[in-house]
């Protein structure tokens, strides 16, 4: 089992701007929950016991968030949001939270790499707070794929390919197969946002890593691209060119908060979703 997650926080969210200039864009809500609290949400549920955030020092609310709060839980207690104030609780007891910082703008590829410490010499997930699962159960199957193949494994789904161009595309070498009870296929190279006639299958990333640690050294190689960053990607295609790695293929339910229809469409599935407000809410959309 993977016990620790990497969550790449440090972006000033230009695409959420001017909202992000004064909260970070990880802490945006949907509904009473902040967006970085189902991302922890969903990696608890997945066995994490040690969350690593890669944050800014212009973030110091992500830092706050996690800093026990006795009055705000005792808020939440007299609302009868007990569940909510024992997910709070855990933070420092059941659950570890590590601070890293990334100072410069340099990519996901620096980001992570930032983390290395942090995580040691183990296995660890990477979960970008933009996009947000239905549950744990993606974290669960790139798990549960790695410990069958002892490599990386990534989330992956097939998209039409006028959409590619958004996403770091496999290239898969083989078939389509089961493993560990999970559909999966190797791959030997990513392509990051390739043009729609460049692009090597339709397999796009999604936003969810099961990492080795040997990717740190990969990481510590990358040269920056055209856009003066480091990418992931690059790290992923050199290590899946010396062994394949595993791309693991999920249609679970997600939503881009990174912009604003995604994360209006967020909020109003949790809106629906909502135990008390959810009928209310229902009948209001109806009549508009």
């Amino acid at each position: 089992m993977i016990t620790t997650a990497v969550v790449p926080a440090a972006g000033m969210g230009t695409r959420m701007l001017p909202a992000t200039k004064a909260v970070p864009k990880e802490l945006l809500p949907v509904m009473e929950r902040p967006a970085l609290q189902f991302i922890v949400d969903e990696a608890v549920d997945a066995g994490v016991d040690h969350l690593v955030i890669v944050t800014s020092r212009a973030k110091p609310a992500i830092e706050h968030y996690f800093a026990r709060d006795a009055e705000a839980e005792v808020a939440l207690t007299r609302l009868g949001r007990h569940d909510m104030v024992e997910r709070l609780s855990r933070f420092g007891s059941d659950v570890r939270v590590s601070f890293v910082f990334q100072d410069q703008p340099l990519g996901l590829g620096h980001a992570v790499g930032c983390a290395r410490d942090a995580v040691g010499d183990q296995p660890f997930f990477v979960m970008l707070p933009d996009e947000l699962m239905a549950d744990s159960s993606l974290l669960v199957a790139l798990s549960e794929v790695h410990g069958s193949t002892g490599v990386g494994a990534i989330a992956v789904k097939r998209m039409p390919r006028a959409e590619l161009s958004r996403y770091g595309v496999l290239d898969p070498v083989g078939d389509e197969r089961e493993v560990s009870g999970c559909k999966a296929i190797p791959f030997v190279g990513v392509v990051e946002k390739p043009a729609i006639d460049a692009a090597p299958s339709d397999l796009a990333i999604i936003g969810r890593y099961a990492l080795t640690p040997d990717i740190f050294d990969d990481l510590a190689r990358l040269r920056p691209g055209n856009t003066g960053e480091l990418q992931l990607t690059d790290a992923l295609a050199s290590q899946a060119s010396r062994a394949p790695l595993w791309g693991v293929l999920s249609d679970i339910g997600r939503r881009d908060i990174g912009n604003p229809l995604g994360w209006l469409q967020a909020v109003v599935e949790a809106g629906l979703a909502h135990p008390e407000l959810g009928d209310a809410f229902r009948d209001w959309l109806n009549e508009i």
